[in-house]
């Protein structure tokens, strides 16, 4: 009896041990998921408990300078996405089939995606309508009223394709601008993502609409450029027919600029791509060997024709940029205008030990006066003038027109110039920069200072946009018009355009003349490289001289064709009036 009672004791004992391990077990269990797991078995709940949709916000329209043509919108469009959950698994494979027919989608990564465990899977984005509605058919017709969402989206849309390409740039899937204005006013444009929460069941069923969310998008704001779309088109298309009339090889590039306020009229590359299909060959040539071609051979190509030449390109000004030395020249008081017999080209002229020969060696020019050194485009002139300023004076003239920095315009992937540092620059070095040659610019940073040369001397920021408009407000906020210190004063400003309207009436840019309207401009000629055998021409012109309301810049890349590489084939000639009642010399002539 003894032994009986002290087995059932020890059995008890046994038993409370063990039950007590349990507990101490369990606690430590729940302690470890408590403390350890806590936060993650939260989320994974919430993930659980939750249809988390986004909903994504229309991108801000992009305007022209008229605020009437529309340069870029975000159209509506539909994504589809199913909660795996929620579909039972006799009409997984179904829903799978309808999906992959309807939108013509891979049936076996449909179904894996349908299988999946999770909260949600995203089916296909970006959809027009018209689909969407043929899946709404579907899910009527077979009684699917959960698991399969549909929910509006936005799509850019470029109405006018090719246009402006290379400024406005293009977005990627997610929306997010990826180059241009869509990439540099990312932030403004983009808007706020809104989203749908819906609460589940443990098993993964809606609990109705009392437990949804709903968190509005809020859209981006619009912005409006300083572009004129009917300058914008005239100026594409004279840029391509000089492009190929001309056989330039490596494309061209223009910049239509108001030097009173810095605002961009026009901006064209060529060749262009359609902003619509940015990965997609530009080319006939191209599109007969696109699939022949690597990914990486399709990048390059790619690459290439998204850039910007006007302001991601240097290269070498040549003449233009004798405007520079004649009005540092002019502003010092070395020289005057029309001192007559004042210089006189022998054809070449020696610079520490070296002979720097003119454009005209075999015929040299004789005697001249400042306005016909500009009119023939003498380099034994310009050179004289830079050492007479010499190295220092020189690249203060340089600072003060902003060429050793980047001109700070509103657009990605500005280059900024290539110059020999002060220190290092000697005598031949300095003759060299004086006609401008042997160090490189960018189109944009040149355009940016014959505008401060044209607007009476005051140096001036280039801009693209001018407005940017609250979506939700309609507010509008005016991007400021940023004018910087005086680089050379209204005298010497009137001097100088003089000098570039005798170039147009009377010297290398005659091409140029129009009747009836004051025109100024320069030409340019320079290697692009060294003895690279390719050459770079260009024309900067400027209207009406009386009151300069537009500088153009026409760069053409290695012209080969029968007109030679001489500036005079980047000529503006015609007109056209725009908005302000302003002529502009927008023709491109071969």
């Amino acid at each position: 009896m003894n032994e009986i009672k002290l087995t059932s004791k020890k059995k008890m004992r046994n038993t409370l041990f063990i039950s007590f391990l349990i507990i101490i077990c369990l606690i430590v269990r729940i302690g470890y998921i408590q403390l350890v797991q806590g936060k993650e078995l939260s989320e994974l709940a919430y993930q659980q408990q939750t249809l988390d949709r986004k909903i994504n916000p229309k991108r801000g329209t992009i305007y022209d300078a008229t605020g009437k043509n529309i340069l870029a919108v975000s159209s509506t469009v539909e994504t589809v996405t199913v909660n795996p959950t929620n579909i039972t698994d006799e009409n997984k494979e179904k829903v799978a089939n309808a999906l992959a027919n309807i939108f013509e989608l891979d049936y076996e990564t449909v179904l894996k995606k349908v299988k999946k465990r999770s909260s949600i899977e995203t089916i296909v984005k970006k959809v027009d309508k018209e689909k969407t509605d043929e899946l709404r058919k579907w899910m009527e017709g077979n009684n699917i009223t959960t698991g399969i969402n549909i929910d509006e989206d936005t799509k850019r849309y470029y109405p006018y394709n090719n246009v402006a390409s290379q400024v406005i740039g293009f977005c990627g899937s997610d929306n997010q601008g990826l180059d241009g204005i869509e990439a540099k006013y990312d932030e403004e444009l983009k808007g706020e993502q809104g989203a749908i929460q819906k609460h589940a069941d443990a098993k993964g069923g809606e609990i109705g609409a009392e437990g949804e969310n709903y968190i509005s998008a809020v859209d981006g704001n619009d912005l409006v450029l300083t572009i004129d779309l009917t300058i914008q088109s005239i100026v594409e298309k004279y840029l391509e027919e000089a492009c190929i009339d001309n056989e330039c090889t490596d494309g061209g590039s223009i910049i239509v600029m108001n030097p009173q306020n810095g605002d961009i009229l026009a901006m064209a590359t060529y060749p262009s791509y359609n902003l619509n299909e940015p990965y997609e060959p530009y080319t006939e040539e191209l599109k007969s060997t696109w699939d022949s071609l690597g990914q990486q051979e399709k990048t390059t190509y790619l690459q290439a024709v998204w850039r910007n030449k006007s302001i991601a390109d240097t290269y070498e000004p040549g003449s233009v940029f004798k405007l520079i030395t004649a009005s540092a020249a002019l502003q010092e008081g070395i020289t005057d205008t029309d001192n007559e017999g004042e210089f006189s080209c022998t054809g070449g002229i020696e610079v520490a030990g070296v002979r720097i020969k003119c454009w005209r060696y075999y015929r040299p020019h004789g005697s001249e006066s400042l306005r016909q050194a500009l009119m023939n485009s003498c380099n034994p002139v310009f050179i004289g003038l830079g050492q007479k300023l010499g190295v220092t004076k020189y690249y203060e003239y340089l600072e003060k027109f902003k060429l050793l920095e980047k001109t700070g315009i509103d657009l990605p992937g500005e280059a900024g110039s290539i110059f020999l540092a002060k220190e290092k620059a000697g005598p031949v070095e300095l003759a060299t920069i004086s006609f401008g040659q042997r160090f490189e610019i960018t189109p944009i940073q040149l355009a940016t200072a014959v505008s401060s040369i044209a607007n009476g001397g005051t140096s001036i920021k280039p801009r693209v946009v001018k407005q940017i408009i609250n979506s939700e407000t309609k507010e509008v906020t005016e991007i400021p018009v940023e004018k910087g210190d005086t680089v050379i004063s209204k005298e010497t400003s009137d001097k100088v355009l003089s000098m570039m309207e005798s170039v147009v009436s009377e010297g290398t840019g005659k091409n140029a003349k129009v009747e009836g309207y004051r025109i100024g401009g320069k030409t340019g000629t320079s290697e692009d490289g060294v003895n690279t055998n390719k050459y770079v021409t260009s024309f900067c012109g400027v209207a009406p001289i009386d009151n300069p309301q537009v500088v153009v810049l026409v760069t053409l890349y290695n012209p080969t064709g029968e007109g030679g590489h001489q500036g005079g084939v980047g000529i503006i000639l015609a007109t056209h009036k725009n908005m302000d009642n302003t002529f502009i010399m927008i023709y491109i002539k071969g």
